[in-house]
């Protein structure tokens, strides 16, 4: 277990691509998909015999916390760090190394979401432990993993040359951050081989990434700086709320990745990675049946029915389906959920309906 070494784990997003059941109430990282734990509580199983509970660090919105924190006791309390109000990643992770920083100045600290399903946990301790390595040398890193398929619904990093090897892992200079291609250009990049996914999961040293905000992100450093005393210790006043509220939304990629030039990727192949970001994203997680479908917590009577994701949360709820083939069917209850495989990812399309037109007991 590495010294200095600390996880901060996102869980404020409202994970809007699993409606109908991740709503605002009962937000993705509270969703009990694979077995009987919830996205969040599987995401800080992982770190058990890497990270200590003291040692991890839960940055997410005011109306989650409780739930969250309810989800896993054990969990330092102050060691959750509220948001007033979503203001993207860079936010998030400035506010997570300032508080670090306060407890260590020497601290590491590697960036997680709650949403990933990692197959291979002794392979994912090995790669955070080359990556502590490298981040020690004043690196920023990112995970990148090995693409499988022609994906269109992650963003890629493209390796230039390689700085050899960090405990047994290989790691490149980042050559370029490019944004989720069409089809066409996700094959290009599938068969070009020196282009990875990007798994959003990054390890650097808190004092280099403040100072990478203080020189790239200025606006939001001098914010920073007026409320860290409050950091971890007072998110409701009226002082913090106000200075919060002010910050420009941005994400990390953007505000400090795309524009630094000490990004290196590592690669993280062999851990069988997924993203759970679509219900299409969970074929990739959750085995399937001898005729190919998924069913989840779900009452199924299918007809040849193949290769089709059933997914209710009413488990006495009976759903048949009838010559039905690469078909998702969600039900929440209150809401049904019915496209092509394929076409999840535009749920989020559907949601943003929803708030246009004042849909409020649907989101």
């Amino acid at each position: 277990m590495p010294k200095h070494f600390y996880a901060v784990i996102m869980a404020g997003g409202g994970g809007t691509r699993l409606w109908p059941v991740s709503r605002k109430a009962k937000p993705k990282q509270s969703l009990v998909l694979f077995g009987n734990r919830t996205l969040f509580q599987i995401a800080v199983d992982r770190l058990a015999g890497l990270f200590t509970t003291d040692d991890i660090f839960v940055v997410t919105v005011a109306d989650q916390a409780e739930q969250l924190y309810l989800q896993y006791p054990e969990l330092r309390t102050e060691n959750f760090l509220i948001e007033p109000m979503p203001r993207g990643t860079a936010s998030v992770v400035a506010m997570a190394a300032s508080a670090i920083q306060k407890k260590d100045p020497q601290g590491v600290m590697v960036v997680l979401t709650a949403d990933h399903f990692i197959e291979n946990i002794d392979g994912f301790h090995n790669v955070l432990k080359s990556a502590f390595e490298a981040a020690q040398k004043g690196y920023l890193v990112t995970l990148g993993i090995p693409p499988t398929n022609a994906a269109t619904g992650y963003g890629y990093i493209e390796s230039g040359f390689s700085l050899g090897k960090f405990g047994g892992s290989d790691v490149y200079n980042v050559k370029a951050f490019k944004e989720k291609p069409d089809q066409k250009m996700a094959q290009s990049f599938l068969d070009q081989g020196s282009y990875s996914w990007n798994s959003g999961m990054f390890i650097w040293r808190v004092d280099v990434i403040l100072d990478k905000f203080k020189i790239l992100m200025p606006d939001l450093f001098i914010k920073l700086s007026q409320i860290e005393k409050e950091i971890g210790t007072d998110h409701t006043s009226s002082h913090f709320r106000e200075i919060w509220e002010s910050i420009q939304p941005e994400t990390i990629d953007y505000g400090i990745m795309e524009k630094s030039d000490h990004c290196v990727v590592l690669s993280a192949g062999g851990l069988g990675w997924s993203d759970v970001g679509s219900w299409d994203s969970v074929f990739d997680v959750v085995q399937p049946d001898e005729r190919g479908n998924v069913i989840i917590n779900a009452q199924h009577l299918g007809f040849e029915t193949k290769h089709s994701l059933i997914c209710s949360t009413n488990a006495e709820h009976l759903i048949v389906t009838i010559g039905m083939e690469n078909v998702i069917i969600v039900d929440s209850g209150d809401a049904l959920l019915i496209c092509p495989r394929g076409e999840s990812q535009r749920v989020k399309e559907l949601v943003n309906y929803l708030k246009e037109h004042h849909l409020t007991p649907f989101l």
